[in-house]
């Protein structure tokens, strides 16, 4: 989840970083769904069991238990996505700066080193040792951003060459492990052996803790110092998921250099692909095809899924969830950069690009700071301003209470032309 790379690690800088606002928007949109889960919706939702529009903002307001996908399960592949479309500007930026490609390989792979314990650190909070696991989303980013660097460098069909290099690559990596025995010991692996979304033939390859990727962490993870051995995900997350979510970064990589090409077609990378025409590469053209690329990612991961080749698995990151989670980010990135970019929204987008500007920021705050700022509200004004509306809307009053906090901690950063970054 991160913004493009600066010249030095975690500093507060008075330079403003040069992107799209529709990519800020798109960031802060993202992030805002992911604060969102202190407004409780789900909770809520449970006193209105008939409701269409509650339980669907229920359904959409956390992750699905396996199959399938909302929208909160969106949060993190449009975030690694995003990293991706960022890449060819940074680049770029850097290479006008004169930047050697030494040294931006050498910041590249210290940011990922940093992102990575960045994750380790917030994943090890009120831990008694530090909890090696690297399945947090900054974690994720970190161990697949070397390579999405070096990508940044090629030519977009070496980067449609990598991307079916790894998804095919990762759905045999999972078909070639054994299937479960029959009296394998689940409860062992936490989880249940009546787990009611385990597969059956084919579809057992993908089961929870009984998948290749959990047998790599059940050995992986135990290198390092525990409290107890590691013996499964309880939610199915797994280190060897940056392969796939580097994949989806790719997605965003080549989203980016249209994009780019688009707002700068008389200055091309040597990576980017020659213009047909001079119309090639302008914001209407490549606005449909962020649209269609979209479609088609849609259109394959159905039919993956439906046809049992490959289920669209988050916590997993199937091959069929990367064509599946970055066909909507195709097409969410194109409907901002549509309406903030080509029709000039921005004063509409503003609180997201707030937001997206500083969306590290938010990340951390949202980890560490938020439950301060809503224990604090209890102590210092009760909970008769959250009543207003009844005890059971009082979750989203005092949620939104606390993004609210966060927003103009942001606002003020912004304001000062301050920006967290790696």
């Amino acid at each position: 989840m991160s913004p493009a790379p600066p010249a030095a690690p975690a500093l507060l800088t008075t330079s403003p970083p040069a992107r799209l606002s529709s990519l800020d928007a798109f960031r802060g949109f993202a992030m805002f769904l992911m604060a969102a889960e202190m407004l409780g919706l789900p909770r809520v939702a449970r006193a209105f069991p008939d409701s269409a529009f509650w339980q669907a903002l229920a359904y959409h307001g956390e992750h699905v238990a396996w199959r399938g996908g909302s929208l909160h399960d969106l949060i993190q592949p449009s975030f690694s996505f995003m990293v991706g479309v960022a890449v060819p500007f940074s680049v770029a930026s850097r290479l006008a700066r004169g930047q050697s490609r030494w040294a931006m390989w050498g910041h590249a792979c210290w940011r990922a080193l940093l992102l990575v314990l960045l994750g380790v650190f917030l994943r090890s909070m009120n831990k008694p040792i530090t909890n090696w696991t690297f399945e947090d989303t900054l974690s994720q980013i970190g161990l697949g951003y070397p390579m999405l660097f070096l990508l940044g460098f090629a030519r977009n069909n070496i980067r449609w060459a990598a991307l079916a290099a790894l998804l095919g690559g990762y759905w045999l990596f999972f078909v070639g492990f054994p299937l479960p025995a029959a009296d394998f010991n689940y409860a062992a692996a936490n989880v249940s052996a009546d787990w009611a979304h385990h597969g059956s033939g084919f579809a057992a390859h993908w089961n929870l803790n009984r998948n290749a990727a959990w047998a790599f962490d059940v050995w992986f993870l135990n290198l390092f110092p525990r409290v107890s051995p590691f013996v499964g995900n309880g939610g199915g997350y797994s280190t060897l998921s940056f392969l796939p979510t580097l994949a989806t970064m790719l997605l965003g990589l080549i989203a980016g250099s249209w994009l780019r090409q688009a707002s700068t077609p008389a200055a091309p990378l040597a990576a980017d692909p020659p213009a047909a025409s001079p119309g090639n590469a302008r914001p209407l053209r490549v606005t449909a095809r962020l649209v269609s690329t979209g479609l088609a990612g849609l259109a394959l991961a159905w039919l993956l899924d439906a046809t049992g080749i490959c289920p669209i698995i988050k916590k997993l990151w199937t091959p069929a969830w990367v064509l599946w989670s970055g066909g909507w980010c195709f097409l969410f990135m194109a409907a901002f950069y549509h309406l903030v970019d080509e029709r000039g929204w921005k004063r509409a987008a503003f609180p997201l690009v707030v937001i997206g500007v500083n969306s590290l920021a938010m990340y951390v705050m949202a980890e560490t700071i938020a439950g301060f700022f809503a224990k604090a509200l209890y102590t210092h004004f009760g909970k008769a301003p959250f009543l207003i509306f009844g005890e059971t809307f009082a979750p989203i009053l005092h949620g939104a209470s606390v993004l609210l906090i966060l927003w103009l901690i942001l606002l003020w950063m912004h304001r000062r032309r301050l920006w967290l970054r790696l």
